[in-house]
C-alpha cells in the first residue's frame, strides 16, 4: 500500500466511526467532507481558552460547518477574520470584528461571510496570528489528513509564499476524539497542527514535523492552477 493509498484507508474509517456511532451532523454523510461532529460547539468554546487565540489580533479559520462557532468567537472576541473562499475559487476574505451577536452568527456562515467580508489585498502585508483548521484524522504527534483535495495545504503555503504566516504561527485543529488515530504517514507538502482541541481535551503536539516553507510547484499540476485564481497569480509573478 502507498501513502496515498494508506491516507485513504485512515480517512475512509473515519468517516466510518464517525456515521455509525451517530456523531457525524449536517451536512451528512460525511464522505469526502471535513465531518461536523456532536460537540463541535464545546471544541469551539475550549480553543478560545488557548493562549495562542487570546493573544491573536488576526486569525485565519476554514471555511468548513465544525468550525462555524471559532469563526463565530473570532468576530465576537475583537479578532479579524481571515477566511478563504470555499476551494479558494476566489480569494481570502477579511470581516472586522462584529459585536453584535445575531450579525456575528451570520457572518461566521459562508453565505455571510460574503455579505459581510471584504477579498484580502494581498498587497497589503500582514501577519496572521493563529491558523485554525478542520481535519478529517489527527495523530498526537501533529501529523493530519484533510478531505484529501489539499485546500488546507496550498491555502497555507500560499499566505507562507506572501510572508503573512511563518513557522512560529500556531496552526490548530477542532476534532472529534474519535477522529485522532494512532498514526498518519507525511508527505513533503503536509501541513502539521501544533494543537488539537477536542470537545473536553487540549493536546499541544510539540511536533517534530516541519511546516512547508511554501509552495511546491512541482506538485501542482495545470488543472490545479486553474481552478484557484491565486496559484495562477503567483506562478505568474515567481
Amino acid at each position: 500500500m502507498d501513502i496515498k493509498e494508506e491516507k485513504a484507508k485512515i480517512r475512509e474509517h473515519v468517516w466510518k466511526v464517525l456515521e455509525e456511532n451517530d456523531i457525524a451532523r449536517f451536512p451528512r454523510p460525511v464522505y469526502g467532507r471535513i465531518p461536523n461532529f456532536d460537540g463541535a460547539e464545546e471544541a469551539a468554546k475550549l480553543l478560545t481558552t488557548l493562549e495562542e487565540f487570546k493573544d491573536a489580533a488576526i486569525v485565519k479559520v476554514n471555511p468548513d460547518a465544525p468550525q462555524r462557532m471559532v469563526r463565530y468567537y473570532s468576530l465576537m472576541y475583537s479578532k479579524t477574520l481571515i477566511m478563504p473562499a470555499p476551494r479558494l475559487r476566489s480569494n481570502f476574505l477579511v470581516l472586522r470584528s462584529i459585536l453584535n451577536p445575531k450579525d456575528a452568527l451570520k457572518a461566521s456562515t459562508i453565505t455571510g461571510a460574503f455579505q459581510y467580508g471584504k477579498p484580502l489585498d494581498l498587497s497589503n502585508g500582514i501577519k496572521i496570528d493563529a491558523i485554525v483548521l478542520g481535519s478529517t484524522a489527527v495523530d498526537r504527534s501533529g501529523a493530519r489528513l484533510g478531505k484529501g483535495e489539499g485546500y488546507a495545504e496550498i491555502e497555507y503555503a500560499i499566505l507562507r509564499e506572501l510572508k503573512f504566516v511563518d513557522d512560529n504561527t500556531p496552526v490548530i485543529t477542532s476534532v472529534h476524539d474519535l477522529q485522532i488515530v494512532d498514526s498518519i504517514p507525511v508527505e513533503e507538502h503536509d501541513l502539521p497542527v501544533d494543537i488539537i482541541v477536542t470537545p473536553r481535551d487540549i493536546i499541544r503536539t510539540n511536533t517534530s514535523i516541519k511546516k512547508p516553507k511554501g509552495l511546491i510547484w512541482d506538485i501542482i499540476d495545470d488543472e490545479k492552477v486553474k481552478k484557484i485564481p491565486l496559484l495562477a497569480k503567483l506562478r505568474d509573478i515567481r
